[in-house]
């Protein structure tokens, strides 16, 4: 038991998130604001047949995180088939570099970025002959 079944994502401006992650990832989103009180929409981030989660995007309750604060949640990783196809949607579409793309050697590629919404998020791309 305790396996990941959800997760959430804190945003200042709804549809400025809805539109990164929409475009960047693909991903598609249910309102589900009048069950949570507050914004609040469903993230369906893939088919059901696949390994992997939904979430959210959730009104952010506080500050956003400030620029050189270090991480203070969970850092959540998508699986993507190129990373630099990814890596470019995601600075078309308002985001930024975190920590630049690396090796796992002979594992994957691997990297960070900021939302538009100042919270990070990694791209990692399997490929044996990374190094």
């Amino acid at each position: 038991m305790g396996r990941l079944v959800h997760f959430e994502i804190h945003v200042n401006d709804m549809e400025r998130a809805k539109n990164f992650y929409g475009e960047v990832f693909g991903w598609s989103f249910q309102d589900w604001s009048e069950y949570a009180g507050m914004p609040y929409f469903g993230a369906v981030t893939g088919d059901e047949n696949e390994p992997g989660i939904n979430g959210a995007l959730m009104q952010r309750q506080g500050n956003p995180p400030e620029a050189t604060q270090a991480l203070n949640a969970y850092a959540c990783t998508m699986g993507v088939e190129s990373y630099d196809v990814t890596e470019a949607k995601i600075i078309e579409n308002g985001g930024k570099v975190a920590m630049p793309k690396y090796a796992l050697p002979g594992m994957a590629w691997q990297g960070y970025y900021l939302d538009t919404e100042g919270n990070i998020f990694g791209i990692h791309q399997p490929d044996k002959n990374a190094k």
